[in-house]
């Protein structure tokens, strides 16, 4: 079985991956900042106080100046803005060539999934039967929970605590007359097709919320929050809480609490094919605490868990166990769905909020499981290259400039997806044009106020001005989206670095800097 480490330091999780790599999860509180990095990026601006840019030549020698600083001599740029108000190129630079786009994968992901299934499309997660209850409130065989990809069954979108959805669901059935269930609760998650991972993932993604497995029955975003607490005196053992707490996570704690005022060094350790979780290290008495958010193995058994506990709390008895159901299995057990009986069902918000909670906070997970229901929804078939087929056409159908583009998955995290600077702006340039353009750009994170940007471009020109996507990875930096210039011309753009083996603070001031020029730009 193969296993793998991590060493972290701190409160905080590590900088995270495939967005910013500390993302701000904007409901739940859980306190994984985007600080570590972007709180410290406003004072090392240059340029934006300067005296605004009044032809496009200035521009293009400001732009040509920050390129050429000593940190970036081995960076690669690609650069395309364009006006939108007069189809006019402003700024170019290997618009062409090949870059890693990080999560600017999302803005292509978004965009089919809005297109192809409208905005008020909405996922359904129901619960079937295969007989009614009878008059004592007896279910005989199993109950099965049966997932379609709803990437908001969690307490993001459903005030009142861990299990609310799934005590949602559990109330239904007690006022169908259930009371008491002869058989499994079946986690079905067989709607998707093919590998939980991505194609191009790294394996040292796997155990942190942003490389979570993805299922099209998924839950809290398929990590659980561990939070570490100092015990009462030297020597305890530190105090472990986990949230959801839940029986399908096994902890082993060997971290123990040290003297006040020396170094904390905790690790955490969770295999790649099972939950159990092993803690390391020490903590001293007057530490602050430390949280981590930690992806769960085999998500569609996680939902059956929490299902099933939920049922219980709510009266339910159950004889069976919690067990799980993929593609492979409905291969050798077909399920129709035709036959069964639904007794239970909770549906989605709108693709058009779902949309605003991924691009805001980009992620992940929800990228990808949008990237599998198009492949359900268009083609018939949930896998992630079904889904990379409909956003392929879709690229075709508006004229975008794909040479050589290659798409291997939905959010970025793939070190394998290639894309240019141009077809990135062919297609905001065209969802710009819309009729659902007002709810693609509303997606945007906006610069100084929310999302990945809200700690970026304060005090500048483009604070509150910018729309754009963000995307981090290691050496890979990129910010695509819309800005309106000082003379009120509309512009788009794509910006994208990469090979920057650097600061990151250092790549991430200038690319803020870059949008800053463009809102202060007051040329024609």
């Amino acid at each position: 079985m193969r296993r793998w480490r991590a060493t972290m330091t701190g409160f905080a999780m590590r900088e995270g991956r495939g967005g910013t790599r500390m993302k701000t999860n904007l409901r739940r509180g859980i306190g994984l900042g985007i600080a570590l990095t972007l709180g410290t990026i406003g004072p090392m601006m240059r340029g934006y106080a300067q005296p605004p840019l009044r032809t496009v030549r200035e521009l293009e020698r400001r732009v040509e100046e920050l390129l050429r600083r000593p940190e970036f001599a081995t960076t690669r740029w690609g650069i395309l803005v364009e006006s939108l108000d007069r189809r006019r190129v402003l700024l170019a630079r290997e618009a062409d060539q090949l870059f890693t786009p990080a999560s600017n994968m999302k803005l292509y992901t978004t965009a089919a999934a809005l297109i192809r299934l409208g905005p008020n499309f909405r996922f359904r997660t129901s619960v079937y039967v295969q007989m009614r209850p009878d008059e004592r409130g007896h279910v005989e065989g199993d109950v099965i929970l049966y997932g379609r990809g709803d990437p908001n069954l969690s307490t993001r979108t459903l005030a009142g605590g861990y299990l609310t959805p799934f005590f949602e669901l559990a109330d239904q059935l007690v006022r169908a007359g259930v009371r008491e269930v002869f058989g499994d609760i079946v986690g079905d998650e067989s709607y998707f097709v093919g590998p939980r991972l991505g194609l191009g993932w790294e394996w040292d993604d796997l155990q942190w919320y942003y490389g979570a497995e993805v299922s099209a029955l998924s839950v809290d975003d398929n990590f659980v929050d561990v939070i570490l607490r100092p015990g009462e005196r030297e020597g305890d053992p530190v105090r472990v809480i986990l949230s959801t707490p839940s029986t399908h996570v096994t902890v082993i704690n060997r971290a123990v609490t040290a003297a006040a005022g020396t170094p904390q060094r905790i690790e955490l350790e969770r295999g790649l094919q099972d939950n159990v979780l092993e803690i390391r290290g020490t903590m001293p008495r007057d530490s602050l605490g430390y949280r981590a958010a930690v992806a769960v193995h085999h998500p569609a058994l996680y939902a059956a868990t929490l299902f099933r506990e939920a049922l219980e709390r709510r009266g339910v008895r159950v004889h069976g166990r919690a067990v799980a159901a993929d593609w492979k299995v409905r291969r050798e057990r077909p399920l129709d769905l035709r036959q069964m009986i639904e007794l239970a069902a909770i549906e989605s918000i709108p693709l058009s909020e779902e949309i605003r909670v991924l691009n805001k906070i980009s992620q992940n997970l929800h990228a990808e499981i949008l990237l599998r229901v198009l492949g359900a929804e268009v083609k018939g078939e949930g896998s992630a290259e079904r889904g990379l087929d409909v956003l392929r056409e879709f690229l075709q159908e508006i004229g975008a400039r794909t040479s050589g583009v290659r798409l291997r998955d939905g959010s970025g995290l793939s070190r394998l997806n290639l894309v240019t600077p141009a077809a990135t702006v062919d297609l905001l340039r065209f969802m710009d044009r819309h009729e659902y353009g007002a709810i693609y750009r509303e997606s945007l994170p906006v610069a100084g106020v929310d999302g990945t940007l809200e700690r970026r471009m304060r005090g500048t020109p483009a604070e509150g001005n910018v729309r754009a996507k963000t995307g981090t990875l290691a050496y890979t930096f990129t910010l695509s989206g819309y800005v309106t210039t000082a003379r009120g011309e509309r512009l788009v753009f794509s910006i994208m670095a990469n090979h920057h083996t650097g600061e990151a603070a250092h790549v991430l001031s200038a690319l803020n800097e870059l949008c800053a020029m463009l809102a202060t730009f007051a040329g024609r």
